[in-house]
């Protein structure tokens, strides 16, 4: 509904109208036209009234006392017809159609001519079609057209969403300038001041002949007091482009210092009086010195990112819901209708979240339009972004990561004859596009898949209709598979997850039914152990590692529920407390 307008401001909106509507008309039949814009072949008739009143830069040529100012035709260069003839009809009607693609020649048309109407609604436009992909090229064109508050925008974008930007190859190709203003920033999404240290050393190796004198000034930007001291010790200060460079090291070494306590002393400049001999009491000086900063690379300022809590993220077709173990509360985090009802999930080292499943038309695939969807959780907007769909739809299947790929395995067809799968697709999170890898030893679903040191485990699931002990595992680094020590326990639709250096499995579906069994792999020896038993038979569960603790979530089990010993209400209370048992 719209709001009621102020009766003050009814005449003024009228008065508008009426002039706007009469000034298009005027031009429409070609009256009182004293100006013609002529660009290339095209001629534009117009008003110089309407001109000057709308830029600047018109008023200044037909005020000012130059030839040009008496002249009816005005050549302008540097201008398509096309961008100035949208440009004129806003002019006159208020109206124009701003799209992505001619948005940016808009833009630089208002800019170079000082039309600021128009300059706002560019900006308007591009604020709110920010986007992973274009961020950057807003950040930058921002800064070229000198639009502190486009570039401020796009650049808050850019932080907020780092751990993805930072792979971006239009975040390789920022001027040290540019990168200097992101990687300064305090929005910064980071959990560690590592990944920023890294994110830097990526750019200057892309062009490391002509990047590598921009480092030491670059080097300020990263807070090396936030990082580990040996992590500092083995991978900053013995960075080969680190180690050879005086200046650098000298930095270094005030962080090292910093670590062990012992600030610089920071000079202090005298004031003018002093300089000049003025500042005397009874022959004494009086101290007038003013506090100097911190040498920059001394800043130990939080990130944004660095305020965070350890969540478990639950999932369903519906939204998503944070459970915070902490406090033992929870939160509505997202409320979607975009995830697939089956699907699978992921949570990288990055703490990036994706979901794959369902089935997808892509109509640009001609040859194979099905495909599954695939989705990454953005934090910040808590919505769900559309990520090239997975190329061969399918269900029961795993999903882990390894050498900054993510990797789909095994499964079902999702298909009418739902063939057992082998097949494993690979999605590269830099070229941001899927391929395939080794397929898997044995055709497999309902398994369970977890990753560890770049090693991927295939775990359990099912095959020819018996449930399997198997475990394998590939070398993302080798590109290999090997078998290991299979369970002890053949299962299906279980729980697994890594923690302490051990792969827990709990759960599941065996050939006789559900079980409670639990065990654990010492992933150094090789060997299966037993754990103590789930409290409950449950099939489908999440194991989750998290603050140090094991977590199970959700999941399938055989509830009893007694109706003439208890109402409704407490039947689905003690359905609620199974279900949730932690």
């Amino acid at each position: 509904m719209a709001l009621p307008m102020n009766p003050m401001d009814e005449p003024r909106l009228y008065q508008q109208t009426l002039l706007q509507d009469g000034l298009y008309d005027l031009l429409e039949n070609d009256k009182l036209v004293d100006c013609v814009l002529k660009i290339k072949d095209k001629e534009f008739p117009c008003h110089r009234l309407v001109l000057c009143a709308c830029s600047s830069y018109f008023r200044s040529i037909f005020l000012s006392d130059l030839e040009e100012s008496k002249k009816r035709e005005i050549v302008l260069e540097d201008v398509e017809p096309g961008v100035m003839g949208l440009i004129l009809k806003y002019l006159y009607t208020s109206k124009i159609n701003v799209t992505e693609q001619n948005v940016q020649d808009i833009f630089a048309v208002a800019n170079m001519y000082q039309i600021p109407s128009i300059f706002t609604v560019c900006v308007s436009f591009l604020q709110k079609r920010l986007s992973l992909s274009n961020c950057l090229a807003v950040f930058r064109l921002g800064l070229m057209l000198d639009c502190p508050r486009l570039a401020i925008s796009a650049r808050n974008y850019a932080c907020e969403r780092f751990q993805l930007i930072s792979r971006d190859e239009d975040f390789l190709q920022l001027l040290p300038s540019e990168l200097a203003a992101i990687l300064s920033n305090d929005n910064l999404n980071v959990e560690t001041e590592e990944e920023v240290f890294e994110a830097l050393m990526n750019w200057v190796s892309r062009d490391k002949e002509n990047r590598e004198k921009e480092l030491p000034g670059l080097l300020d930007c990263i807070r090396l007091r936030l990082v580990s001291e040996d992590y500092l010790k083995e991978k900053v200060e013995k960075h080969k482009l680190i180690s050879s460079n005086p200046e650098m090291q000298q930095k270094l070494q005030l962080v090292k210092d910093a670590h062990a306590g012992k600030m610089p002393e920071v000079k202090k400049s005298k004031s003018k009086e002093e300089e000049d001999g003025g500042a005397e009491n009874d022959g004494e000086s009086k101290d007038k010195d003013e506090e100097g900063l911190l040498p920059s690379i001394l800043n130990d300022n939080l990130r944004f990112g660095m305020f965070v809590r350890d969540l478990i993220l639950m999932v369903n077709d519906a939204g998503a819901v944070a459970y915070d173990p902490s406090g033992n509360d929870c939160f509505l985090a997202s409320l979607s209708t975009q995830i697939p009802k089956n699907h699978t999930s992921l949570v990288t080292k990055e703490n990036q979240i994706f979901v794959a499943g369902g089935l997808f038309f892509d109509e640009q695939n001609k040859e194979d339009p099905l495909c599954s969807y695939f989705l990454q959780y953005d934090p910040v907007s808590a919505d769900w972004l559309g990520m090239p769909p997975l190329p061969s739809p399918r269900f029961l299947f795993g999903m882990a990561e390894a050498e900054n790929s993510i990797f789909v395995l095994g499964g079902k067809e999702l298909k009418e004859q739902e063939h057992m799968m082998d097949s494993v697709l690979i999605y590269d999170r830099h070229s941001f596009k899927w391929g395939e890898s080794e397929p898997i030893p044995y055709p497999v679903y309902g398994h369970a898949t977890v990753s560890h040191n770049d090693t991927v485990y295939v775990i359990g699931g099912k095959g020819d209709n018996n449930c399997l002990r198997k475990m394998c595992a590939y070398d993302a680094k080798r590109f290999e598979w090997k078998e290991l020590a299979p369970m002890k326990h053949a299962r299906s639709l279980f729980g697994a997850t890594v923690h302490k250096d051990k792969i827990y499995v709990a759960g599941g579906v065996t050939d006789s039914g559900l079980t409670d069994s639990v065990e654990a792999y010492d992933i150094a020896t090789s060997k299966w152990s037993d754990f103590v038993p789930f409290p409950q038979e449950r099939s489908s569960l999440s194991l989750v590692s998290l603050a140090g603790s094991l977590y199970a979530v959700g999941g399938f089990a055989m509830i009893m529920q007694h109706i003439r010993c208890h109402n409704p209400a407490t039947v689905q209370q003690a359905f609620h407390s199974g279900d949730n048992y932690l």
